[in-house]
């Protein structure tokens, strides 16, 4: 916390399934305060949810209640209470599900995910930075990326999440460079950017030759003594040209946003430079606070 005692006018929550982060909120969305905690949503048992946020929260409220709007896994299954996914093509806010709290002094609103039943896709969490770029670029029509663990990529239309697609690819980098035999040929934080634009092209134009690249990878180390970063750009970009390849009926032609991380949006923006494309860019974090601020004044006012 830094420092500023006062009390919220609302409190924004990001409540992700490893870490929790909170903000102090004026009316007119700006930050007062803000704290941070490792009480992500799998480390607790339902009915320590509120008392975790109140640790957090504390000093920011008075007497009457004050509205705490929340994103992310804290309204999956497993969270606090569940908020049930909204079908698409839907605006990406509504649906708030309340929550029964003990101590009257906070009024918790957790925001649903999305659910695509064709084509069977789930997000939570994203929903709410798609509706921050969509409160900051209104008129936007095109491919929203957001990259991750699980990225996705999102049709927007006319202020609606028209359809998505969910790719694992961060998922794979990681298993596949921590727990497979190209752990041995990867590891390092040195990168070659010409490394990782062929490792893009190639796959991009051939993706069903992943598996062979992905133990080239292994068979060039062994035979030719290759640079752990140029391994390691080569497999980030076969997986990311894979990824393109998948995506191409998304993005071709189409006006492209990447939201997210600003190292790993740097990345897809390197990747898509590679097919002549330029992507507007914006923070994660930023999207994420936009969107719950679009939440509270949809919810209240």
């Amino acid at each position: 916390m830094s420092g500023r005692a006062s009390y919220a006018d609302w409190i924004a929550v990001d409540w992700g399934t490893s870490n929790l982060r909170v903000w102090a909120m004026t009316g007119r969305g700006e930050v007062r305060d803000q704290r941070m905690s490792d009480q992500g949503m799998s480390k607790l048992s339902q009915a320590e949810f509120e008392p975790v946020l109140l640790n957090l929260i504390e000093p920011w409220l008075g007497t009457a209640p004050t509205p705490v709007v929340c994103c992310g896994m804290v309204g999956s299954r497993q969270g606090w209470r569940e908020a049930p996914y909204a079908a698409v093509p839907t605006a990406p806010l509504g649906g708030a599900q309340d929550v029964p709290c003990s101590d009257g002094r906070i009024k918790v609103s957790l925001l649903p995910g999305l659910k695509q039943q064709n084509a069977p896709d789930v997000m939570r969490g994203e929903e709410t930075q798609i509706a921050g770029f969509l409160a900051t670029h209104p008129k936007f029509d095109g491919v929203l990326c957001l990259p991750g663990t699980h990225t996705k990529w999102v049709h927007i239309s006319a202020g609606e999440v028209v359809s998505f697609q969910t790719l694992m690819t961060g998922e794979l980098f990681d298993l596949l460079g921590r727990q497979s035999v190209l752990r041995h040929s990867v590891d390092t934080e040195d990168w070659d950017k010409a490394a990782f634009s062929e490792a893009v092209s190639d796959t991009l134009s051939r993706p069903e030759a992943l598996a062979a690249r992905l133990f080239q990878i292994r068979a060039r180390d062994l035979l030719e003594g290759t640079h752990a970063g140029i391994a390691r750009a080569r497999l980030s970009g076969f997986l990311l040209g894979v990824e393109l390849a998948a995506t191409k009926p998304y993005w071709l032609g189409q006006n492209i946003a990447l939201v997210g991380a600003t190292a790993l949006t740097a990345l897809y923006a390197s990747a898509l430079s590679v097919q002549g494309l330029v992507a507007q860019v914006e923070d994660g974090d930023t999207m994420t606070l936009k969107g719950l601020t679009a939440a509270y004044t949809e919810l209240y006012g």
